[in-house]
């Protein structure tokens, strides 16, 4: 693509980034069109379990952002390809959502009720959560089940804030089994990174990771060793930048801004 590309690819997180619940950020859709068109390669990666790659592909094709099921990682599929190749049809208890037991099904992993042997308790988003679901996960971690979790986010942004996120699962478990994830397979990762890196077939330093949290997706890409921005779009605020370990090489009032403030004389320059 010669030397006037820095970056050969660009990892978008997508809640908070590049969409905010049903509606897409303002300009979003010109951006990732213009980095494209320049060559860059495109990944989409999420932390949520609750859709399968699928149908995050046909929500952003739905909000003008083209994309197939092979552009999207999310933290269920990255969590299901690992565990398949760990223990081959590994009995689960999933503290989750009916999406996410699907995705994992479909590795021929055996989701189970909890009331038999267990493998692996898997800890996720889940709207759903009550006691009855806390004390069969605590039941079976305490027969012996190995703990994962699908991604450690304390919050989800949607439109007028934000709910609480597979963080509040995790801390639950914890609190009354004494036992902590021995594998979160979301953000910040590094099985999320080289997941996305291996798929674009591109170095970290060749590559851009673009995310709303600095715990998270600027965590990621700096120990990955990418480029990072961070938008203010979703639940990072500027005044958050104070004291954080984690902090971007640009912060930008959105991703709409991303051309014009850190790919010029890199990817592209859209008028």
């Amino acid at each position: 693509m010669g030397d006037m590309f820095r970056y050969r690819g660009v990892i978008f997180d997508l809640d908070g980034t590049l969409y905010r619940g049903e509606q897409a950020i303002p300009g979003a859709p010109e951006t990732v069109r213009c980095l494209r068109e320049a060559g860059c390669r495109v990944t989409f990666v999420s932390n949520k379990p609750l859709e399968p790659r699928e149908r995050y592909a046909e929500k952003l094709t739905g909000l003008g952002i083209p994309a197939s099921p092979a552009d999207v990682l999310t933290s269920g599929y990255v969590l299901g390809r690992w565990l398949a190749q760990e223990v081959p049809g590994a009995r689960l208890y999933v503290v989750g959502e009916p999406p996410l037991v699907e995705e994992l099904r479909a590795f021929g992993l055996r989701p189970t009720d909890g009331s038999g042997p267990v493998d692996f308790v898997v800890a996720a988003f889940d709207r759903t959560f009550d006691y009855a679901k806390l004390n069969t996960a605590f039941q079976a971690l305490r027969r012996g089940a190995r703990f994962v979790a699908t991604n450690g986010d304390r919050t989800c942004p949607v439109e007028g804030g934000e709910i609480p996120d597979a963080a509040a699962v995790i801390g639950a478990l914890e609190g009354c089994s004494g036992k902590r994830p021995e594998l979160v397979a979301g953000k910040p990762s590094p099985m999320m990174i080289e997941a996305g890196l291996a798929r674009m077939g591109l170095r970290p330093e060749e590559c851009i990771v673009v995310g709303d949290r600095l715990e998270t997706d600027i965590r990621m890409g700096k120990e990955a060793g990418t480029a990072t921005a961070l938008v203010l779009t979703g639940v990072t605020r500027r005044e958050d930048l104070a004291g954080s370990p984690w902090l971007p090489d640009v912060v930008l009032e959105s991703v709409a801004e991303l051309t014009e403030h850190v790919m010029r004389d890199a990817c592209c320059v859209c008028g």
